[in-house]
Protein backbone atom coordinates (compact mmCIF):
# COMPACT_ATOMS: atom_id res chain seq x y z
CA UNK A 1 0.00 0.00 0.00
CA UNK A 2 2.58 2.58 -1.08
CA UNK A 3 -0.27 4.86 -2.08
CA UNK A 4 -1.50 4.85 1.55
CA UNK A 5 1.94 5.85 2.80
CA UNK A 6 2.05 8.73 0.32
CA UNK A 7 -1.52 9.77 1.14
CA UNK A 8 -0.84 9.76 4.90
CA UNK A 9 2.38 11.77 4.62
CA UNK A 10 0.65 14.21 2.28
CA UNK A 11 -2.25 14.62 4.73
CA UNK A 12 0.10 15.33 7.64
CA UNK A 13 2.19 17.83 5.67
CA UNK A 14 -0.77 19.50 3.96
CA UNK A 15 -2.63 19.85 7.25
CA UNK A 16 0.45 21.33 8.90
CA UNK A 17 0.95 23.76 6.00
CA UNK A 18 -2.67 24.93 6.25
CA UNK A 19 -2.37 25.39 10.01
CA UNK A 20 0.83 27.40 9.64
CA UNK A 21 -0.76 29.58 6.96
CA UNK A 22 -3.81 30.21 9.14
CA UNK A 23 -1.60 30.98 12.14
CA UNK A 24 0.31 33.54 10.10
CA UNK A 25 -2.94 35.19 8.98
CA UNK A 26 -4.13 35.35 12.59
CA UNK A 27 -0.96 36.96 13.92
CA UNK A 28 -0.93 39.56 11.13
CA UNK A 29 -4.63 40.43 11.55
CA UNK A 30 -4.45 40.71 15.33
CA UNK A 31 -1.23 42.75 15.29
CA UNK A 32 -2.65 45.08 12.62
CA UNK A 33 -5.62 46.02 14.83
CA UNK A 34 -3.69 46.09 18.10
CA UNK A 35 -3.81 49.85 18.52
CA UNK A 36 -7.51 50.48 17.85
CA UNK A 37 -10.43 49.15 19.92
CA UNK A 38 -13.41 48.26 17.66
CA UNK A 39 -16.10 50.93 17.95
CA UNK A 40 -18.81 48.77 19.64
CA UNK A 41 -16.34 48.00 22.47
CA UNK A 42 -14.68 51.41 22.83
CA UNK A 43 -16.75 52.33 25.90
CA UNK A 44 -16.16 49.07 27.78
CA UNK A 45 -12.66 47.87 26.82
CA UNK A 46 -9.63 50.08 27.28
CA UNK A 47 -6.86 50.43 24.73
CA UNK A 48 -4.52 48.78 27.24
CA UNK A 49 -6.77 45.71 27.63
CA UNK A 50 -7.21 45.48 23.86
CA UNK A 51 -3.44 45.59 23.29
CA UNK A 52 -2.94 42.95 25.99
CA UNK A 53 -5.45 40.66 24.26
CA UNK A 54 -3.62 41.12 20.96
CA UNK A 55 -0.23 40.34 22.49
CA UNK A 56 -1.64 37.31 24.34
CA UNK A 57 -3.26 35.95 21.19
CA UNK A 58 -0.10 36.37 19.13
CA UNK A 59 2.00 34.70 21.84
CA UNK A 60 -0.37 31.71 21.99
CA UNK A 61 -0.40 31.33 18.21
CA UNK A 62 3.39 31.43 18.05
CA UNK A 63 3.71 28.80 20.75
CA UNK A 64 1.05 26.76 18.95
CA UNK A 65 3.17 26.79 15.79
CA UNK A 66 6.04 25.18 17.69
CA UNK A 67 3.66 22.56 19.05
CA UNK A 68 2.31 21.97 15.55
CA UNK A 69 5.79 21.24 14.22
CA UNK A 70 6.58 18.90 17.11
CA UNK A 71 3.29 17.03 16.70
CA UNK A 72 3.77 16.51 12.96
CA UNK A 73 7.35 15.37 13.40
CA UNK A 74 6.39 12.99 16.21
CA UNK A 75 3.51 11.43 14.27
CA UNK A 76 5.72 10.81 11.23
CA UNK A 77 8.56 9.51 13.41
CA UNK A 78 6.31 7.04 15.21
CA UNK A 79 4.64 5.76 12.04
CA UNK A 80 6.56 5.81 8.76
CA UNK A 81 9.75 6.63 10.66
CA UNK A 82 9.60 3.28 12.45
CA UNK A 83 9.18 4.49 16.02
CA UNK A 84 6.27 2.22 16.86
CA UNK A 85 8.00 -0.71 15.19
CA UNK A 86 11.05 -0.13 17.39
CA UNK A 87 8.92 0.05 20.56
CA UNK A 88 7.09 -3.12 19.55
CA UNK A 89 10.36 -4.98 18.87
CA UNK A 90 11.79 -3.81 22.20
CA UNK A 91 8.84 -5.07 24.22
CA UNK A 92 8.69 -8.39 22.36
CA UNK A 93 12.06 -9.22 23.91
CA UNK A 94 10.28 -9.35 27.28
CA UNK A 95 8.20 -12.32 26.03
CA UNK A 96 5.02 -10.80 27.47
CA UNK A 97 1.83 -12.50 26.31
CA UNK A 98 -1.07 -10.65 24.73
CA UNK A 99 -2.87 -8.50 25.74
CA UNK A 100 -0.17 -7.46 28.24
CA UNK A 101 2.33 -6.95 25.45
CA UNK A 102 -0.07 -4.62 23.68
CA UNK A 103 -0.76 -2.72 26.90
CA UNK A 104 2.97 -2.19 27.45
CA UNK A 105 3.57 -0.95 23.90
CA UNK A 106 0.61 1.44 23.96
CA UNK A 107 1.50 2.74 27.43
CA UNK A 108 5.09 3.36 26.29
CA UNK A 109 3.94 5.24 23.20
CA UNK A 110 1.49 7.33 25.25
CA UNK A 111 4.20 8.15 27.80
CA UNK A 112 6.61 9.14 25.03
CA UNK A 113 4.04 11.48 23.48
CA UNK A 114 3.34 13.01 26.89
CA UNK A 115 7.03 13.56 27.56
CA UNK A 116 7.52 15.28 24.21
CA UNK A 117 4.60 17.65 24.91
CA UNK A 118 5.64 18.33 28.52
CA UNK A 119 8.14 21.16 27.85
CA UNK A 120 5.56 23.14 25.88
CA UNK A 121 2.97 22.57 28.60
CA UNK A 122 5.40 23.87 31.23
CA UNK A 123 6.28 26.88 29.10
CA UNK A 124 2.63 27.65 28.44
CA UNK A 125 1.73 27.49 32.14
CA UNK A 126 4.73 29.08 33.83
CA UNK A 127 5.94 31.50 31.17
CA UNK A 128 3.21 32.47 28.74
CA UNK A 129 0.23 32.42 31.14
CA UNK A 130 2.33 33.96 33.91
CA UNK A 131 3.59 36.71 31.60
CA UNK A 132 0.02 37.90 31.03
CA UNK A 133 -1.03 37.53 34.66
CA UNK A 134 -3.26 34.45 34.31
CA UNK A 135 -1.26 31.64 35.90
CA UNK A 136 -1.81 30.81 39.56
CA UNK A 137 -0.62 27.21 39.37
CA UNK A 138 2.32 26.40 41.60
CA UNK A 139 4.93 23.81 40.56
CA UNK A 140 3.69 21.53 43.36
CA UNK A 141 0.08 21.78 42.13
CA UNK A 142 1.19 21.17 38.54
CA UNK A 143 3.05 18.01 39.56
CA UNK A 144 0.10 16.85 41.68
CA UNK A 145 -2.30 17.32 38.74
CA UNK A 146 0.10 15.45 36.46
CA UNK A 147 0.41 12.54 38.91
CA UNK A 148 -3.36 12.31 39.39
CA UNK A 149 -3.95 12.38 35.64
CA UNK A 150 -1.47 9.55 35.07
CA UNK A 151 -2.99 7.54 37.91
CA UNK A 152 -6.49 7.95 36.47
CA UNK A 153 -5.22 6.92 33.04
CA UNK A 154 -3.86 3.71 34.56
CA UNK A 155 -6.85 2.94 36.79
CA UNK A 156 -9.59 3.83 34.29
CA UNK A 157 -7.96 3.56 30.88
CA UNK A 158 -5.90 0.46 31.60
CA UNK A 159 -8.82 -1.98 32.07
CA UNK A 160 -10.69 -0.52 29.09
CA UNK A 161 -7.63 -0.89 26.89
CA UNK A 162 -6.99 -4.45 28.08
CA UNK A 163 -10.59 -5.39 27.34
CA UNK A 164 -10.39 -3.87 23.86
CA UNK A 165 -7.14 -5.69 23.03
CA UNK A 166 -8.62 -8.96 24.29
CA UNK A 167 -11.70 -8.46 22.10
CA UNK A 168 -9.56 -7.67 19.06
CA UNK A 169 -7.64 -10.90 19.52
CA UNK A 170 -10.39 -13.33 20.52
CA UNK A 171 -13.85 -12.00 19.70
CA UNK A 172 -13.74 -12.64 15.95
CA UNK A 173 -14.51 -10.36 13.06
CA UNK A 174 -17.25 -8.47 14.95
CA UNK A 175 -15.01 -7.53 17.86
CA UNK A 176 -15.37 -3.86 17.00
CA UNK A 177 -19.14 -3.92 17.58
CA UNK A 178 -18.68 -5.35 21.09
CA UNK A 179 -15.90 -2.81 21.70
CA UNK A 180 -18.26 -0.01 20.64
CA UNK A 181 -20.89 -1.18 23.15
CA UNK A 182 -18.19 -1.38 25.81
CA UNK A 183 -17.08 2.17 24.98
CA UNK A 184 -20.67 3.44 25.26
CA UNK A 185 -21.07 1.83 28.67
CA UNK A 186 -17.76 3.32 29.81
CA UNK A 187 -18.74 6.80 28.65
CA UNK A 188 -22.08 6.63 30.48
CA UNK A 189 -20.40 5.49 33.69
CA UNK A 190 -17.80 8.26 33.39
CA UNK A 191 -20.47 10.91 32.75
CA UNK A 192 -22.14 9.84 36.00
CA UNK A 193 -18.96 9.36 38.04
CA UNK A 194 -16.94 12.36 36.90
CA UNK A 195 -18.74 15.18 38.77
CA UNK A 196 -19.26 13.17 41.95
CA UNK A 197 -16.01 11.28 42.35
CA UNK A 198 -13.29 12.28 39.87
CA UNK A 199 -13.48 16.07 39.44
CA UNK A 200 -13.27 16.58 43.26
CA UNK A 201 -9.82 14.95 43.13
CA UNK A 202 -8.59 18.09 41.34
CA UNK A 203 -10.82 20.88 42.68
CA UNK A 204 -13.07 21.79 45.58
CA UNK A 205 -16.75 22.17 44.70
CA UNK A 206 -18.90 24.20 47.10
CA UNK A 207 -22.65 24.90 46.94
CA UNK A 208 -23.39 28.41 45.74
CA UNK A 209 -23.58 30.52 48.91
CA UNK A 210 -25.04 33.72 47.41
CA UNK A 211 -28.72 33.30 48.25
CA UNK A 212 -29.91 36.12 46.00
CA UNK A 213 -28.08 34.70 42.99
CA UNK A 214 -29.24 31.20 43.88
CA UNK A 215 -32.83 32.43 43.89
CA UNK A 216 -32.44 33.99 40.44
CA UNK A 217 -30.89 30.80 39.11
CA UNK A 218 -33.63 28.59 40.55
CA UNK A 219 -36.25 30.86 39.02
CA UNK A 220 -34.49 30.65 35.64
CA UNK A 221 -34.27 26.87 35.84
CA UNK A 222 -37.99 26.69 36.59
CA UNK A 223 -38.85 28.96 33.65
CA UNK A 224 -36.74 26.82 31.33
CA UNK A 225 -38.03 23.50 32.70
CA UNK A 226 -34.56 22.33 33.67
CA UNK A 227 -33.79 19.89 36.50
CA UNK A 228 -30.42 20.08 38.23
CA UNK A 229 -28.70 18.26 41.07
CA UNK A 230 -27.31 21.54 42.36
CA UNK A 231 -25.40 24.74 41.68
CA UNK A 232 -21.72 24.67 42.63
CA UNK A 233 -18.71 26.97 42.66
CA UNK A 234 -15.31 25.48 41.76
CA UNK A 235 -12.05 26.94 43.06
CA UNK A 236 -10.53 27.44 39.62
CA UNK A 237 -8.65 30.48 40.92
CA UNK A 238 -6.07 28.05 42.37
CA UNK A 239 -4.80 27.48 38.83
CA UNK A 240 -5.82 30.42 36.66
CA UNK A 241 -7.64 33.74 36.64
CA UNK A 242 -9.63 32.74 33.53
CA UNK A 243 -13.40 32.54 34.10
CA UNK A 244 -15.98 30.09 32.80
CA UNK A 245 -19.10 28.06 33.62
CA UNK A 246 -20.26 24.62 32.55
CA UNK A 247 -22.71 21.75 33.02
CA UNK A 248 -21.63 18.28 33.97
CA UNK A 249 -23.36 14.94 34.60
CA UNK A 250 -26.27 13.24 32.87
CA UNK A 251 -30.02 12.98 33.38
CA UNK A 252 -31.20 14.28 36.73
CA UNK A 253 -27.63 14.19 37.99
CA UNK A 254 -26.63 17.28 36.00
CA UNK A 255 -24.74 19.93 37.93
CA UNK A 256 -24.25 23.61 37.19
CA UNK A 257 -20.69 24.72 37.94
CA UNK A 258 -19.39 28.29 38.04
CA UNK A 259 -15.72 29.21 38.23
CA UNK A 260 -15.15 31.37 41.30
CA UNK A 261 -13.27 33.80 39.04
CA UNK A 262 -16.42 34.20 36.92
CA UNK A 263 -18.57 35.12 39.93
CA UNK A 264 -15.98 37.70 40.98
CA UNK A 265 -16.33 39.44 37.61
CA UNK A 266 -20.00 39.28 36.61
CA UNK A 267 -23.09 40.78 38.18
CA UNK A 268 -26.13 38.67 39.05
CA UNK A 269 -28.02 39.57 35.88
CA UNK A 270 -24.98 38.75 33.76
CA UNK A 271 -24.51 35.37 35.46
CA UNK A 272 -28.19 34.62 34.86
CA UNK A 273 -27.84 35.51 31.17
CA UNK A 274 -24.75 33.31 30.74
CA UNK A 275 -26.56 30.42 32.40
CA UNK A 276 -29.60 30.98 30.16
CA UNK A 277 -27.30 30.58 27.15
CA UNK A 278 -25.98 27.27 28.50
CA UNK A 279 -29.52 26.11 29.23
CA UNK A 280 -30.35 26.89 25.61
CA UNK A 281 -27.92 24.21 24.48
CA UNK A 282 -29.83 21.65 26.52
CA UNK A 283 -33.36 22.79 25.67
CA UNK A 284 -32.52 23.02 21.95
CA UNK A 285 -31.01 19.50 22.14
CA UNK A 286 -27.56 20.63 21.05
CA UNK A 287 -25.91 18.46 23.71
CA UNK A 288 -27.92 15.44 22.60
CA UNK A 289 -27.08 16.06 18.94
CA UNK A 290 -23.37 16.26 19.69
CA UNK A 291 -23.61 13.10 21.78
CA UNK A 292 -25.25 11.20 18.92
CA UNK A 293 -22.63 12.46 16.49
CA UNK A 294 -19.84 11.24 18.77
CA UNK A 295 -21.58 7.88 19.16
CA UNK A 296 -21.99 7.55 15.40
CA UNK A 297 -18.39 8.64 14.80
CA UNK A 298 -17.14 6.02 17.28
CA UNK A 299 -19.25 3.36 15.53
CA UNK A 300 -17.91 4.31 12.10
CA UNK A 301 -14.34 4.62 13.36
CA UNK A 302 -14.34 1.22 15.04
CA UNK A 303 -15.94 -0.35 11.97
CA UNK A 304 -13.16 1.04 9.79
CA UNK A 305 -10.56 -0.10 12.33
CA UNK A 306 -12.13 -3.56 12.32
CA UNK A 307 -11.47 -3.79 8.57
CA UNK A 308 -8.03 -2.14 8.60
CA UNK A 309 -6.82 -4.48 11.35
CA UNK A 310 -7.15 -7.39 8.91
CA UNK A 311 -5.16 -5.66 6.15
CA UNK A 312 -1.44 -6.42 6.35
CA UNK A 313 -0.75 -3.55 3.93
CA UNK A 314 -2.19 -1.10 6.47
CA UNK A 315 0.60 -1.91 8.93
CA UNK A 316 3.40 -1.88 6.37
CA UNK A 317 2.22 1.41 4.87
CA UNK A 318 2.48 3.10 8.27
CA UNK A 319 5.83 1.67 9.27
CA UNK A 320 4.96 -1.45 11.30
CA UNK A 321 6.00 -4.74 9.71
CA UNK A 322 4.34 -7.05 12.28
CA UNK A 323 0.51 -6.91 12.47
CA UNK A 324 -1.00 -6.96 15.96
CA UNK A 325 -4.07 -5.59 17.75
CA UNK A 326 -2.06 -2.95 19.61
CA UNK A 327 -0.31 -1.82 16.43
CA UNK A 328 -3.68 -1.45 14.70
CA UNK A 329 -5.01 0.69 17.57
CA UNK A 330 -1.94 2.91 17.75
CA UNK A 331 -1.67 3.44 14.00
CA UNK A 332 -5.36 4.24 13.75
CA UNK A 333 -5.23 6.77 16.61
CA UNK A 334 -2.18 8.47 15.09
CA UNK A 335 -3.40 8.46 11.49
CA UNK A 336 -7.06 9.44 11.79
CA UNK A 337 -6.49 13.08 12.96
CA UNK A 338 -4.42 13.75 9.85
CA UNK A 339 -7.52 13.11 7.72
CA UNK A 340 -10.31 14.41 9.98
CA UNK A 341 -8.47 17.74 10.27
CA UNK A 342 -9.91 18.77 6.92
CA UNK A 343 -13.51 18.70 8.21
CA UNK A 344 -12.64 21.14 11.02
CA UNK A 345 -14.38 24.11 9.30
CA UNK A 346 -17.64 22.14 9.03
CA UNK A 347 -17.56 21.20 12.71
CA UNK A 348 -16.77 24.81 13.62
CA UNK A 349 -19.64 26.12 11.48
CA UNK A 350 -22.09 23.68 13.10
CA UNK A 351 -20.91 24.74 16.56
CA UNK A 352 -21.26 28.47 15.78
CA UNK A 353 -24.84 27.93 14.61
CA UNK A 354 -25.57 26.26 17.93
CA UNK A 355 -24.07 29.23 19.75
CA UNK A 356 -26.27 31.70 17.85
CA UNK A 357 -29.33 29.57 18.60
CA UNK A 358 -28.42 29.38 22.30
CA UNK A 359 -27.98 33.16 22.37
CA UNK A 360 -31.46 33.57 20.88
CA UNK A 361 -32.87 31.22 23.54
CA UNK A 362 -31.11 33.21 26.27
CA UNK A 363 -32.62 36.49 25.11
CA UNK A 364 -36.10 34.97 25.50
CA UNK A 365 -35.47 33.99 29.12
CA UNK A 366 -32.95 36.60 30.28
CA UNK A 367 -31.59 39.98 29.23
CA UNK A 368 -29.83 40.32 25.88
CA UNK A 369 -28.06 43.42 27.21
CA UNK A 370 -26.79 41.51 30.26
CA UNK A 371 -25.54 38.66 28.07
CA UNK A 372 -23.73 41.10 25.79
CA UNK A 373 -22.19 42.86 28.81
CA UNK A 374 -21.12 39.52 30.28
CA UNK A 375 -19.44 38.47 27.04
CA UNK A 376 -17.58 41.78 26.81
CA UNK A 377 -16.26 41.28 30.35
CA UNK A 378 -15.27 37.67 29.63
CA UNK A 379 -13.40 38.69 26.49
CA UNK A 380 -11.68 41.47 28.38
CA UNK A 381 -10.74 39.40 31.44
CA UNK A 382 -9.67 36.36 29.40
CA UNK A 383 -7.70 38.59 26.98
CA UNK A 384 -9.55 37.17 23.97
CA UNK A 385 -8.89 39.08 20.79
CA UNK A 386 -11.76 41.11 19.35
CA UNK A 387 -10.21 41.21 15.87
CA UNK A 388 -9.43 37.68 14.66
CA UNK A 389 -8.63 36.95 11.04
CA UNK A 390 -11.95 36.04 9.32
CA UNK A 391 -10.59 32.92 7.62
CA UNK A 392 -8.87 31.74 10.80
CA UNK A 393 -12.10 32.27 12.75
CA UNK A 394 -14.18 30.47 10.10
CA UNK A 395 -11.82 27.50 10.24
CA UNK A 396 -11.30 27.14 14.00
CA UNK A 397 -13.76 29.17 16.04
CA UNK A 398 -16.44 27.12 17.77
CA UNK A 399 -18.07 30.38 18.90
CA UNK A 400 -18.99 33.32 16.66
CA UNK A 401 -16.35 36.09 16.45
CA UNK A 402 -16.97 38.51 19.31
CA UNK A 403 -17.70 41.55 17.13
CA UNK A 404 -20.43 39.68 15.23
CA UNK A 405 -21.92 37.99 18.28
CA UNK A 406 -21.98 40.92 20.68
CA UNK A 407 -23.18 43.39 18.04
CA UNK A 408 -26.12 41.09 17.33
CA UNK A 409 -26.98 40.85 21.03
CA UNK A 410 -26.75 44.61 21.47
CA UNK A 411 -29.12 45.11 18.54
CA UNK A 412 -31.57 42.66 20.08
CA UNK A 413 -31.33 44.51 23.41
CA UNK A 414 -32.16 47.82 21.69
CA UNK A 415 -35.21 46.26 20.03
Amino acid sequence: MEWLTALFVFAVLAGSAIELWLAQRQTVAVARHRGVVPEPFAASISAEDHAKAADYTVAKVRLGRIGLGLDAALVLALTVGGGLAALDALWRRSHLAEPWLGLAVIASAALLIRLVSLPLSLWRTFRLEARFGFNRTTPALYLADLAKSLALAVVLGGPLLLATLWLMERAGRWWWLVAWLLWLAFMLVMAWAWPAFIAPLFNRFSPLADQELRGRIESLLERCGFASKGVFVVDSSRRSSHGNAYFTGIGRHKRIVFFDTLLETLGHGEVEAVLAHELGHFRLKHVRQRLWVSVAAAFAGLAVLGWLATQSGFYRALGVPTPSPHAALLLFVLAVPAFTFFITPLASLWSRRHEFAADAFATRHASAAELAAALVKLHRDNASTLTPDPIYAAFYYSHPPPLVRITRLQEQAQR
